[in-house]
């Protein structure tokens, strides 16, 4: 195998052994028998199935053939230096408060269990009773059980981390997950751009500081962007081959991209350009278009039917905004299949094929590329004509709201809670990757765009619509509080990842224009080196920080530790809030005890009483809270769990830098028998 049908290969191989895992694990899930046995013994032949039917390509040319080895060597060096180094400062987010650990928590249960809803097991309580409920952040009391709230894609996949190593196992998954990302964009890097141009790409995602930051935690973005970019590589590689082989191709390229959706069901609005896309291959009589189709809406299907069968009360929760993105998916569904129809049609296939050519040789290419430069130069000026509030409309939003007036506070800025910062999403960017490159990147995507519309570049259709629809949809509306770097993970989906792609894109579209100036190939060079070296300097000084800081660590060994000390037959009353919310759902599935919390108005009577009842269903019961004295009216306090931390910091208005103190502590007391 020679160097470019390498890069080829290994770059796209991510994508699809997460497809193919994703397409075993969901109908075990729906039928509750997510277990170890059947789920690998079902993998293997559907991944080997897919990585011989996604790896086959029947005519590579000679832009492959000619490949030297060192970008793939480089390629693969940084992603592996990547890995090494994500392994050595990963995080250990398994107590819930915020995302991270809710997906491990999620997973955890599915691992052990496999199945869903989680049991309240109320029975372990002596029954029923008004004083105690089941619910928690991220884990909601629905129908008599408790619901997990995120899409079951993520979590399915740090399951198999769970069978092969534990907790430890799931954690872990994060930085090979990310290291899988800077792999797939090199990829794409490398398709789009050229193979030379590989080894920018993937340094220059890898030092990003949202890279490094979803990649040491369990964020459901690494997935997503894993099959986000290998779904468009093996779109691109469609065009290479024909027959049998560019459909079957096709038809995985669009399950992976449909698969977005089981893992983070805004990804849905992610593919809708795909749809369309996709839709003007079938009407320009290519077959691939419908099996690419037929993919995405099998891949979307099955995350919507996840979603509304195992996730409802999240997808109830997302409703405002959720409702709009299906009107506006289905509307894109019939819009596709009308443009078909009338495409399909030769009087208008002729007829548009003309307006075309007109379009071609017009103005309107010159015109979209000085509307992208406008784009981008309304998005920068948009703090001085707008400030972007939100109204809290329930219990999560008023907690978001004290915790942007706490950080306010600390920042000593203006304290006002419904501020959403959102007016600063391109300077949120440019903090990661640098003016330079968002300068770069303006240039390279109306450059693209202009060669579009001149009907060039073809290969680029695609990924241009997909970053450009995505990176303007959350530059106006990011939807994430606003504290870095927590917010720096809606960026890292697509935006940077896109808008670097524009960049690298802009880089070589400059070196040739110096090559074409007369100047030799090593000045071309040195000037490409250190073209990407000043790209870097903002990339690094951003990131340097946090690069080799460690944070969020011992919470395994502790929680492992409280669990040990929880006897057999334990059912653990939390009589406390922070308590209640952070390890309601760590002491149901990591320890194996039920666990109820008590309503806010419950007395100490109510919870002798509930204690009573547990000693009368045969178990032991224990009080839970944060402090001794909170526990101390009902037993002898026992200090069972006691972590000091560091945490990521928090920033509003400037780059991430520095980290917060964190300390955890639970104590629990056995009530006497009654």
């Amino acid at each position: 195998m020679n160097a470019g049908r390498l890069l080829v290969r290994v770059t796209v191989a991510p994508a699809l052994l997460v497809a193919a895992w994703l397409a075993v694990a969901l109908p075990l899930l729906l039928a509750g028998v997510f277990r170890p046995g059947p789920a690998i013994a079902l993998f293997v032949p559907v991944a080997a199935v897919a990585l011989w039917l996604g790896l086959r390509t029947r005519e590579w040319g000679r832009q492959w053939d000619e490949v030297p080895w060192w970008p793939v060597a480089a390629v693969l060096a940084i992603t592996v230096a990547f890995l090494v180094l994500q392994i050595a400062m990963a995080g250990e987010q398994i107590v819930v408060r915020r995302d991270p650990a809710s997906y491990v928590q999620f997973a955890t249960w599915l691992k052990d269990e496999g199945s869903l809803p989680i049991p309240l097991m109320q029975s372990a309580f002596g029954g029923p009773d008004p004083a105690l409920h089941f619910d928690s952040p991220a884990f909601y009391q629905h129908d008599g059980a408790v619901v997990p709230q995120f899409m079951a894609g993520f979590p399915l996949v740090l399951a198999l981390g769970g069978w092969i190593g534990g907790t430890h196992g799931m954690l872990l998954a994060a930085p090979l997950l990310g290291a899988c990302c800077v792999l797939a964009f090199a990829g794409l890097v490398a398709r789009l751009v050229g193979p030379r141009w590989a080894p920018a790409g993937a340094l220059l995602l890898a030092l990003t500081l949202p890279m490094l930051y979803v990649s040491r935690g369990t964020f459901s973005e690494l997935p997503a962007i894993v099959l986000l970019l290998g779904g468009l590589s093996l779109l691109h590689d469609v065009r290479r081959d024909g027959g049998w082989t560019a459909d079957l191709k096709a038809f995985l390229a669009g399950l992976a991209l449909g698969l977005i959706v089981l893992v983070r069901i805004d990804g849905l609005r992610d593919v809708l350009p795909v749809l369309v896309v996709a839709g003007l291959w079938a009407a320009r009589g290519r077959r691939t278009g419908y099996w690419t189709a037929g993919g995405l809406l099998l891949g979307a299907g099955a995350g919507l039917v996840e979603g509304y069968t195992l996730s409802r009360p999240y997808l109830s929760y997302l409703g405002s905004s959720l409702n709009p993105l299906l009107a506006i998916a289905a509307a894109v569904v019939v819009a596709t299949v009308v443009m078909v129809a009338l495409l399909r049609w030769n009087r208008t296939g002729l007829r548009l094929r003309r307006l075309g050519s007109a379009v071609a040789r017009g103005r309107l290419p010159g015109a979209a590329a000085v509307l992208t430069v406008l784009v981008m130069a309304g998005f920068a000026v948009r703090p001085l004509v707008q400030t972007v509030r939100r109204e809290p409309a329930t219990r999560d939003d008023e907690m978001n709201v004290r915790f942007i007036e706490t950080v306010q506070r600390i920042q000593h800025l203006a304290v006002d809670g419904t501020r959403q910062y959102s007016e600063h999403s391109l300077w949120w960017v440019a903090w990661y990757i640098g003016i330079p490159a968002v300068l770069f990147a303006t240039l390279g995507a109306a450059l693209i765009v202009r060669r579009l519309l001149r009907g060039r570049s073809p290969e680029w259709l695609l990924p241009y619509a997909v970053i450009v629809w995505t990176t303007v949809q959350v530059l106006l509306r990011p939807g994430i509080t606003p504290d870095h770097p927590w917010a720096s993970r809606r960026l890292i989906g697509l935006v940077i990842p896109g808008l670097l792609l524009f960049t690298v894109y802009a880089g070589a579209w400059a070196a040739r224009r110096v090559r074409r100036l007369g100047y030799g190939p090593a000045v071309v060079r040195g000037g490409t080196v250190v073209g990407v070296a000043l790209m870097l300097v903002p990339i690094v000084i951003t990131s340097a920080g946090f690069l080799v800081t460690r944070t969020e660590q011992h919470e395994v060994g502790a929680v492992r530790g409280m669990c040990d000390q929880l006897k057999p037959r334990s059912s653990v009353i939390v009589v406390e809030q922070s308590t209640g919310d952070r390890f309601l759902q760590v002491v149901r599935g990591m320890c194996g005890v039920p666990a109820a919390r008590t309503t806010g108005g419950a007395s100490p009577d109510d919870v002798r009483r509930v204690a009573a009842g547990a000693y009368r269903a045969g178990r032991r019961p224990v009080i839970m809270a944060a402090r001794p004295e909170q526990v101390a009216p009902y037993g002898t306090p026992e200090h069972v769990l006691h972590v000091r931390t560091r945490q990521d910091g928090r920033s509003l208005t400037g780059p991430p830098g520095g980290t917060w103190g964190l300390s955890m502590d639970v104590w629990i007391a056995e009530p006497a028998r009654g």
